[in-house]
């Protein structure tokens, strides 16, 4: 019995022979009673938002294929671009970086050779009282 559905009663549908034939083959495959798959078909369409006269194009197996298809030429150009394009960038950078701390180094270290400015001195009397 179909689960939801036992206390409703059956009505019948007038349909042509070669269509119920084809109709009880694919309720065996699907393996449900023929009202579940009827509901699950009428369910499908109205989810899906698409009409059976509507072709849905390509098959989705070549759909499918397709993008993956494009996902690996897109990693493929990106692993090109990192490869050709930001290696080297990223290590001129890095070796101009590298140049430049080290310039920046000596002259930190000839500032504190030089003798410090002390900007405040402290007063050795004073007269202010609270």
């Amino acid at each position: 019995m179909d689960k939801g559905y036992e206390k409703e009663r059956f009505d019948s549908l007038s349909i042509k022979t070669s269509v119920a034939q084809k109709f009880n083959e694919f309720c065996k495959k699907m393996s449900r009673s023929k009202s579940m798959t009827l509901l699950m078909m009428l369910d499908f369409f109205e989810t899906n938002g698409i009409s059976p006269n509507e072709t849905l194009g390509p098959n989705m197996k070549t759909l499918e294929s397709q993008i993956k298809k494009r996902i690996n030429a897109v990693i493929a150009i990106i692993k090109d671009i990192e490869k050709h394009h930001d290696k080297p960038t990223t290590a001129m950078l890095q070796s101009l970086f590298m140049e430049f701390e080290s310039a920046e180094k000596k002259r930190i270290l000839e500032k504190e050779l030089k003798q410090k400015n002390v900007q405040f001195v402290e007063k050795k009397e004073s007269n202010n009282q609270l």
